[in-house]
């Protein structure tokens, strides 16, 4: 489990097992320029999550903390402001919107990993058929409410490139920010904290002149499940099918499948 506010100056030290998982995944397919082509998939979520913080929020990014993360994300992934601008018209009323329901399923992976699903839906029943589709054609099942949430801790992350600053310096600020954690996850560091501490760090970071890539509230597993071979394959595989249906947010596991597989599987 997460020890607190404990700083190991090795570059390898992991929380809890395996930092890696979907993150590392997302990094590579990144870097290999395969999320390119699902830009406007991504949009779709992004708009969403817009709309949403929106409406349960308000439309003001500085008295909505949910909003001004959804609307720094969209900027990272070079949404136009105009369509940010709309999401939030919608979320707030002034433009008509579909209605979406947020929740979350469980289900287990190939390998007997552990898997959580984020959806934002206008059709539940829609939503379950595609995700029960995507888990059954790879090996894994939907679960019961429970049957693997208690495996994930909601922290807050920062991704910050390593060439961007040293380990040391990053730690002694992160620390008087109030971060829990730095670790070296390949060519970033990942800066985690409590939720409630999410935007002080945040803060902290930018007023540092701190380059952040990637900046949100995750689901960290707190153990890690080796997978190789086809059932590695299959994991990669299903996480894409999930990535491809527009009511999925984020998707979490505790899969922890070598760079090189990943690498070769993309």
């Amino acid at each position: 489990m997460f020890c607190g506010l404990f700083f190991d100056k090795i570059c390898n030290y992991r929380i809890g097992g395996n930092m890696s998982g979907h993150s590392k995944w997302s990094s590579i397919k990144h870097k290999k320029g395969a999320l390119d082509a699902k830009r406007g998939k991504i949009f779709t979520k992004l708009i969403r999550e817009i709309t949403v913080a929106s409406r349960d929020g308000g439309g003001d990014p500085d008295t909505n903390p949910r909003l001004r993360l959804a609307l720094l994300n969209a900027r990272s992934a070079n949404m136009p402001k105009d369509t940010s601008e709309r999401a939030i018209k919608k979320g707030t009323g002034e433009l008509a919107s579909d209605t979406y329901i947020e929740t979350t399923y469980e289900g287990y992976g190939p390998g007997g990993t552990a898997v959580l699903v984020e959806v934002l839906t206008d059709n539940k029943n829609r939503t379950v058929s595609e995700l029960r589709r995507a888990f059954s054609k790879f090996g894994g099942n939907l679960g019961e409410t429970g049957c693997v949430s208690w495996i994930f801790n909601k922290k807050g992350k920062f991704e910050v490139p390593i060439k961007s600053i040293d380990e040391d310096s990053l730690i002694d600020l992160s620390l008087d920010f109030g971060a829990d954690d730095v670790v070296c996850d390949g060519e970033v560091f990942l800066v985690l904290t409590e939720v409630d501490k999410f935007e002080e760090v945040r803060k902290g970071l930018e007023e540092s002149n701190i380059d952040f890539k990637n900046a949100e509230i995750s689901m960290i597993p707190s153990n890690s499940v080796k997978v190789e071979g086809k059932p590695a394959e299959h994991m990669l595989k299903m996480l894409d099918l999930l990535d491809d249906c527009d009511d999925v947010q984020k998707v979490y596991s505790n899969f922890d499948i070598d760079d090189s597989v990943i690498e070769a599987l993309i």
